[in-house]
């Protein structure tokens, strides 16, 4: 999200709408971003809509000239514009979703973060204290599924009051992956796994303290009970402390919409 002027750190909404002052628009572009992330979190594929005003008698601009422009004046930062399609006014990337999609990629075999295949640094994370129960932390992921109360899985801030801590989860499934150019480093034993997880929405780091709290339970400092426990008391404050997952592992992988939402000839708009 957009990052005020005096922050050391700068947002990837203020990299797009710097690169949008190219189109040279009537008004100043604001992009409307589907899914906020922390700092340090990645994302292989976000959303956003915006409007564009444009002076009398100049054409709409098409979608490769948005790709073209916008991605030319972005290409110092590792951020690109994939695609652009024109919606219905009434289109709105936040709200308008169905769902999102996170993966969280989790590294075994390091004793020490020193161990970390270098092009994987900042990409994964690599919990210490030897190999994980995998089938524990699945038991663990089935408390998690469905519709609940997630209080204890998010951390507090200034927007905590307002929000309800209600959320759906979809899908929750531990499945082995694979690590960059790992078939060349097989001598070392490394294990990639991907946590996925699915759905309509998630609070402040709820998705990073589901993750840590599942490590836990693969590394023992928790039943698979306990996170059923955990979901029933309700409270942010009783969640473990030292367990919520880094956000270096942590990608935003997708954002679902239902077609007829992005289909332009059932409601015109800009």
């Amino acid at each position: 999200m957009e990052t005020k002027r005096d922050q050391a750190l700068i947002g990837v909404q203020n990299y797009l709408e710097k690169a949008a002052e190219s189109l040279k628009a009537s008004a100043p572009i604001k992009f409307r971003i589907s899914s906020r992330t922390d700092t340090g979190v990645h994302a292989l594929c976000n959303a956003a809509h915006l409007d564009i005003q444009r002076g009398p008698g100049k054409p709409h601009f098409s979608e490769e000239q948005l790709l073209s422009s916008l991605n030319k004046h972005l290409r110092p930062e590792p951020i690109r514009i994939l695609s652009a399609h024109r919606v219905p006014s009434s289109f709105h990337a936040r709200f308008s979703a169905l769902s999102r999609t996170y993966i969280y990629r989790l590294l075994l075999g390091c004793a020490h973060h020193s161990q970390v295949p270098v092009f994987e640094r900042d990409l994964c994370w690599a919990p210490a204290g030897g190999p994980l129960n995998v089938p524990a932390m699945q038991e663990a992921a089935q408390f998690l599924l469905g519709t609940h109360d997630f209080s204890t899985f998010r951390s507090l801030n200034s927007d905590t009051e307002f929000t309800s801590p209600v959320r759906t989860i979809f899908q929750l499934d531990i499945q082995p992956s694979a690590g960059f150019l790992s078939h060349h480093y097989e001598h070392r034993a490394l294990e990639f796994w991907e946590v996925k997880i699915k759905g309509r929405s998630f609070l402040y780091r709820q998705v990073r303290r589901m993750v840590g709290a599942l490590v836990a339970v693969g590394m023992g400092r928790l039943a698979p009970h306990h996170v059923k426990e955990l979901l029933e008391v309700k409270d942010a404050l009783a969640f473990p402390p030292n367990i919520m997952a880094p956000p270096s592992g942590l990608f935003l992988k997708s954002v679902e919409y239902n077609e007829a939402d992005l289909d332009v000839t059932v409601a015109p708009g800009g």
